[in-house]
């Protein structure tokens, strides 16, 4: 998923809070929620989670952490969300509908459903307009119909549901890890051996809110993977199937192996010595999104159990960038 929150969001509000003597030595979330009233403590420890609270120039991500006298926080809030996001006319590109469910094609660039930072033009938004108002509560007022999804620079398949009964259908496969999700992923050198399996319990990286990794106590995450093509040592194009589906997983399980995706701003920096030619090095180097799509779905369908299995061909700039490493 991509809804990374931005530390201190546009328009948002900044809390500077002291620990009082008196409170020293109470849970970070309980002394924050005395502190701030108008703020639940389940809120509160939302925004713990999502990197939204500091101590000096340290982000502070455990909510259970005693409070000592006289240090400073700083609480990042983010303006507030619409209640219910609000339908808009936006293109989709739909590979499939009946009364229950809608799979969507969806472009490198939507996210999936509002967030602070990206409130409206996401996938939600269009989806509501497309189905005419069908989808509202299902799956939570904010992002109806949606049961799973994709990072926003992340190209493919998804499917929403248009009842709860799909919604409800739909989540359980996905709770037991019986979708078939194939993703094509170019990463920065070539893997050793060329095919194989990552394991790793993902959670947020302590040192970087904003990021997973592969840490004790995160939940369990396996990736199979198979390298399809190769482009010298720099690199290669690989297959990746999902056998869990946790945020960043492919992102981080690839990186956690010494090749991270190629465009991958936020888990990309460390990369193998670059031996590419110049022309592909360009390419690389420039390529504006993390090389990433998902192009096969399958799922039963949650109403009358039929096999649903849906393809994506790689789009375009992803395409074009693959021609550019094969050019002389």
């Amino acid at each position: 998923m991509d809804d990374d929150l931005p530390y201190e969001a546009e328009d948002g509000t900044v809390h500077t809070l002291t620990v009082e003597p008196s409170q020293a030595g109470l849970r970070l979330d309980r002394w924050l929620a005395e502190s701030l009233p108008d703020l639940s403590r389940s809120r509160l420890q939302a925004l713990i989670e999502q990197g939204a609270l500091r101590s000096g120039e340290t982000v502070v991500g455990a909510a259970s952490r005693k409070v000592k006298a006289d240090e400073i926080y700083l609480l990042s809030v983010p303006p507030a969300e619409p209640a219910t996001p609000q339908a808009q006319n936006i293109a989709l590109d739909i590979v499939y509908e009946d009364d229950d469910l809608i799979v969507i094609d969806k472009p490198a660039g939507m996210v999936v459903h509002p967030a602070p930072g990206s409130p409206d033009g996401t996938l939600v938004n269009a989806l509501l307009h497309h189905c005419a108002g069908s989808l509202s509560g299902i799956g939570g007022v904010k992002r109806p119909g949606i049961v799973h999804r994709i990072d926003k620079d992340t190209s493919g398949l998804l499917v929403a549901a248009k009842n709860d009964r799909a919604h409800h259908g739909l989540a359980a496969q996905f709770a037991k890890h019986s979708i078939e999700r194939v993703y094509n992923a170019l990463v920065w050198g070539v893997p050793l051996p060329r095919h194989g399996k990552v394991e790793g319990a993902i959670g947020r990286n302590p040192a970087d809110r904003k990021k997973m990794a592969i840490v004790a106590g995160g939940k369990s995450a396996l990736t199979y993977f198979q390298v399809i093509s190769v482009f010298g040592e720099y690199a290669a194009l690989v297959e990746c199937r999902l056998a869990t589906g946790r945020t960043h997983q492919i992102r981080v399980h690839l990186t956690s192996i010494g090749h991270p995706l190629v465009g991958d701003q936020l888990y990309g920096k460390s990369r193998p010595k670059n031996r590419a030619p110049e022309a592909a090095r360009d390419s690389l180097n420039t390529f504006p999104r993390q090389a990433l799509h998902a192009k096969t779905l399958g799922f039963d369908h949650p109403i009358n159990r039929k096999k649903m299995l849906f393809e994506s061909n790689i789009p375009n700039d992803f395409s074009d960038l693959l021609k550019s490493l094969n050019e002389p």
